[in-house]
């Protein structure tokens, strides 16, 4: 069976594709939502630590025997206590400055980071296997489904939605909201706002580096494998809406697919389309297709 001269199982298999680079976009612009909604920063070092959560993987495996499940886990609580480091020493004096001054110090810190990792281990991609449990595919009928692709947009959702959960709908999301609009008034209440901040942003930086140790399998490790990627990622979150959770979650997945189809249709516009709707988007609605307008 062809759909528009395209067989259906290269579409199908370029729709999975499009939906596991999108979880990753989600994942992704899901934690640049947190940290400028809550915390009012652009955080151009997001995809540095998302290249840390894939590097802390490999190295685990590597000088460890540390295997994927436990680096799973372990990476982001690595990279969060990084980004507590990080909120606690820098961000934290730059908050009441312009946005710029949190996006060029972000900026340099990003540079640091790669440039370390890039001096120990070069530009060469580093070699992560898929674990065992999830190694070989499942053949669908109308398609074959690799099980490693599968469980990361399974296991992207689940994190996607318990964040969206957590802030829009939980006692606890209440306390961060309203601790970034009024927290003289939050403080009041015997809340410690600025741990409060400090935690929202290592959780933040949890989320890159969690997409980092799901993405190690998928694409070579590398120490600059997050720049490409990041430059998406920010018009993901301006097309959204920066600060709006849903927004990320949903903008991520659909241009995703946006750009897998792109990618069977007309290849040569795949690296271009998701700036062209960015550009489309904010003639029509500059805060976005979920932000607030002012």
């Amino acid at each position: 069976m062809d759909i528009f001269g395209i067989p259906l199982p290269a579409m199908l298999s370029q729709l999975l594709l499009g939906l596991v680079n999108g979880a990753f976009y989600a994942m992704l612009s899901l934690g640049l939502a947190v940290i400028f909604g809550l915390l009012n920063v652009i955080n151009f070092a997001h995809g540095a630590l998302f290249m840390l959560g894939a590097v802390l993987a490999w190295m685990g495996m590597e000088y460890a025997g540390l295997n994927y499940w436990v680096m799973l886990l372990l990476a982001p609580v690595v990279v969060a206590v990084i980004g507590v480091v990080i909120e606690k020493t820098m961000l934290r004096w730059i908050y009441k400055l312009d946005h710029i001054y949190g996006l060029l110090l972000t900026l340099g810190i990003t540079l640091v980071i790669e440039g370390v990792f890039r001096s120990i281990y070069g530009v060469s991609g580093l070699p992560y296997s898929t674990p065992d449990l999830l190694a070989g595919a499942t053949d669908l009928g109308f398609m074959i489904l690799p099980n490693y692709r599968a469980w990361v947009v399974v296991a992207s959702l689940v994190v996607c939605l318990a964040t969206w959960y957590m802030i829009e709908k939980t006692k606890l999301g209440a306390y961060l909201r309203a601790g970034t609009e009024n927290p003289k008034l939050v403080e009041a209440f015997g809340v410690n706002v600025p741990l409060m901040v400090t935690l929202t942003y290592g959780f933040g930086v949890a989320l890159a580096a969690f997409a980092g140790v799901l993405a190690a399998p998928v694409i070579q490790i590398s120490p600059l494998m997050g720049q490409n990627l990041i430059i998406v990622v920010f018009a993901v979150v301006v097309i959204g809406g920066m600060g709006s959770i849903l927004g990320s979650i949903v903008t991520g997945l659909g241009l995703g697919v946006i750009e897998g189809l792109t990618k069977v249709f007309y290849p040569e516009a795949s690296s271009t389309v998701v700036f062209l709707i960015m550009v489309i988007v904010l003639l029509l609605r500059p805060a976005g297709l979920f932000g607030r307008e002012k």
